[in-house]
């Protein structure tokens, strides 16, 4: 099982040897300043840090160590830093409280002592990365944090939840803004990797230079720049999960060295040659054509069987039946709370404007509606003019049962939302019997 990482920033190397034969539970990594530990933060993301203030360039003092625990918490705030000083002990550690340190000692260190301390903040830190897992999936949203209620995302989140568990690759397809990183971490949290590292690159905003660079790492001296051995990303995902956004701009030459990690689960820095056994799992997604690209030749179907061992379409807004009134109401209060507080929600043509629109970039683009007209309006309802969308045409010509069927399966979607999925609650909404709408989500294909 994978020790818990701590990180010691300690200038002190014969204290900082002591820390690390103290603590055999951790996996110890220590830095000597500001510079390597910040570095280290981003490479091990610890959920524990011990700190000492006094640190160079003025071990003398505490000024370089409150930067550093500034610094700390601004990349990380969930961390627990666990800040030490000999300088003026109550001050030093009343100031390190208010810049969001999590305990304080003062040194000399009494090793068991701090030993109980860094046990307890480790133990802490579990329990509300849990809280926040459960949250997620309790609370407001659903899978991933995401918000729904409509039958075709809670089909994605239920095939989600069976995959997870399996050490599988899996590939997410869908348009821009559909939420598929949120579902991906979604799939990492829910999987017995989670409590390793999700860690997300974006095949398509990295040149083709530098993304074998990203993936695979590269030894000192590799090429010119190459200051240090640094791991890829492969690597940092050990343990837990890799999400390869983008994965149809992988170009075909770096494909090859991506489906050999994939067949024998190992990999070569550039410029090395010792092969790096890696256990991680992938979890990829494109807005593209996949098939397309491999009847063209533009990607390699024996790299596609192996990313594609689970395939999972993610719909658009506009095929989510009634989640684009949810998440524009959720938005609203959201973004009324710091931006206009004089909001309280939409208006009856905003709300009849959100359900005509076909959203063409999906929740994004909701989102930054929403946010725009929260800015914007000047009343207490946002408008559908805020929104900068026309009302629905409500005298278009159709056929008598495609508008009835339409009509029903905006219904019946709205009171979904409206009831957060629960079927009693949407049946008293509509006016009908639990039976019925049962019988009209089978007729209209909207089971879950």
């Amino acid at each position: 099982m994978t020790r818990p990482v701590l990180l010691v920033v300690e200038d002190d190397e014969g204290l900082a040897r002591q820390l690390r034969w103290a603590y055999e539970d951790y996996e110890v990594v220590v830095a000597g300043d500001r510079a390597a530990a910040l570095d280290a933060l981003r490479l091990h993301e610890p959920a524990v840090v011990t700190l000492d203030l006094g640190l160079p360039p003025d071990p003398d003092g505490t000024a370089e160590g409150f930067a550093t625990l500034r610094e700390m918490l601004a990349l990380a705030p969930a961390t627990r830093i666990i800040v030490a000083s000999g300088h003026g002990a109550r001050e030093s550690a009343l100031q390190a409280i208010a810049d969001g340190a999590w305990d304080f000692y003062a040194k000399p260190i009494e090793i068991d002592t701090l030993g109980l301390i860094v046990a307890r903040a480790f133990h802490v830190h579990a329990l509300e990365a849990e809280n926040r897992r459960l949250a997620a999936r309790c609370g407001g949203g659903g899978f991933g944090g995401l918000l729904y209620a409509s039958p075709e995302m809670t089909r994605v989140a239920r095939t989600l939840e069976r995959v997870a568990p399996a050490d599988v690759s899996v590939m997410l397809l869908g348009a821009s803004g559909t939420g598929k990183e949120l579902l991906a971490r979604g799939l990492h949290d829910a999987s017995p990797r989670s409590t390793g590292r999700f860690v997300a690159i974006n095949c398509a905003a990295i040149p083709e230079t530098l993304l074998e660079a990203e993936l695979f790492g590269y030894e000192k001296g590799a090429f010119t720049g190459a200051a240090k051995t640094t791991e890829g990303k492969i690597e940092l995902a050990a343990g837990g999960t890799l999400f390869l956004d983008e994965i149809g701009d992988v170009p075909l030459q770096l494909q090859v060295k991506l489906l050999r990690f994939l067949q024998e689960r190992v990999i070569e820095r550039i410029g090395g040659r010792r092969a790096i056994a890696v256990d991680t799992r992938i979890v990829c997604a494109t807005h593209q054509d996949v098939d397309a690209m491999v009847a063209e030749g533009r990607f390699r179907e024996d790299l596609y069987y192996r990313l594609a061992e689970i395939v999972v379409r993610i719909p658009a807004l506009a095929e989510r039946t009634g989640d684009a009134a949810l998440l524009a109401r959720h938005f609203v209060s959201r973004c009324a709370a710091t931006l206009n507080p004089v909001v309280t929600g939409l208006s009856s043509d905003a709300r009849a404007a959100v359900d005509a629109w076909r959203w063409p970039g999906n929740v994004r683009e909701l989102e930054n509606r929403v946010k725009r007209a929260v800015i914007m309006a000047e009343g207490k309802l946002v408008t559908a003019a805020d929104l900068d969308l026309a009302a629905p045409d409500e005298a278009a010509g159709l056929n008598l049962r495609a508008a009835r069927e339409a009509a029903d399966r905006r219904a019946i979607g709205r009171a979904l939302a409206q009831a957060e999925g629960n079927i009693s609650g949407a049946s008293r909404l509509l006016g009908i019997s639990r039976p019925t709408l049962y019988d009209l989500l089978k007729a209209y294909d909207l089971q879950g």
